[in-house]
């Protein structure tokens, strides 16, 4: 099971919807809502608040806001953001609504004019981000983890064992502490940051020696064992835990999760192959991925030498 962001079941169950479900027809009266939907709101708002919160019966306790919609250029419909909020759990997602208010979908909006993969690559910033391999590679994967993640240490696993029968590949690393669920991860993260400011080299080390001794990594312990990674990986000491404690390493691992919030990272570890996106740390998806983007580079520089 991936590590992600705590969320109650019926949040992701309305973020999960990928069928089209009528939404109450202007004719017909819903149930009133727990909560009266908010005042300004346009009759679509209050419609999507009104059935959302009587098909999953939130109450008072949970917040459920809905963006004025937008027309995103698809005739007959429009776009709208919902977030729904319990206690300190929020998620957000799309729902896409008929301009007669007839009917809501939750679903990817595709434009088949465009390549899927673009939007993503365009976001990515790897800029002064740790990497591995040649720097103008066919391939760059570019990984969203967090060093307590049991799942992120699968996906370092199989980037042990698949990365050496690819040279063409380019390896980015992206924080993205889930702090929420792991105590330790931002420290890590804070380790593996100060490791590359020192010496680029040595974090790759330090992602090591992190992920293989990740079961005896705690709360507690998790300064000590970073600085004795530190020293491992032949770092200056000192420099090291003045790093650790400066607020410039903290603002890079927040620059890193931001830019994965952007990208609408939700769990870890999430990995971007070209700017194609996957889940999880399933090899052979991975395997699959890189050997796409291999073979269309291939093709590509066949189609321009004719």
């Amino acid at each position: 099971m991936r590590s992600s962001v705590k969320t109650p079941v019926l949040v992701t169950a309305i973020l999960s919807l990928c069928f089209v479900v009528p939404a109450a027809r202007p004719q017909q009266k819903p149930a009133a809502p727990a909560v009266p939907a908010g005042a300004g709101q346009s009759p679509i708002q209050k419609t999507v608040e009104a059935y959302l919160r009587n098909l999953y019966a939130f109450g008072s306790e949970t917040g459920v806001k809905v963006t004025p919609p937008k027309d995103i250029g698809v005739e007959g419909l429009l776009e709208v953001d919902v977030e729904v909020k319990i206690g300190e759990n929020q998620q957000t997602g799309k729902v896409y609504v008929t301009k007669d208010g007839k009917y809501m979908f939750r679903g990817e909006l595709s434009d088949l004019s465009k390549d899927p993969t673009a939007e993503a690559r365009a976001q990515l910033q790897t800029k002064d981000s740790p990497s591995l391999g040649p720097a103008n590679a066919p391939v760059t994967l570019v990984e969203f983890s967090d060093f307590e993640c049991p799942v992120c240490r699968s996906l370092h696993d199989a980037l042990r064992g698949l990365l050496p029968n690819y040279p063409q590949v380019r390896v980015v690393f992206k924080d993205y502490p889930l702090e929420q669920i792991h105590p330790w991860a931002r420290t890590a993260a804070l380790a593996g940051r100060c490791a590359y400011q020192q010496e680029p080299k040595a974090f790759w080390k330090m992602y090591d020696l992190i992920y293989d001794n990740q079961d005896i990594i705690s709360a507690e312990n998790a300064w000590s064992k970073m600085t004795d990674f530190a020293s491992q990986s032949e770092l200056n000491a000192d420099s090291f835990k003045a790093c650790m404690a400066s607020p410039e390493a903290g603002a890079a691992v927040d620059a890193s999760r931001a830019n994965g919030v952007l990208l609408e990272v939700s769990s870890t570890p999430t990995i971007f192959v070209n700017g194609r996106r996957l889940v999880g740390a399933d090899p052979h998806l991975l395997e699959q991925f890189i050997k796409y983007e291999l073979d269309q580079h291939k093709a590509q520089k066949v189609a321009n030498k004719n």
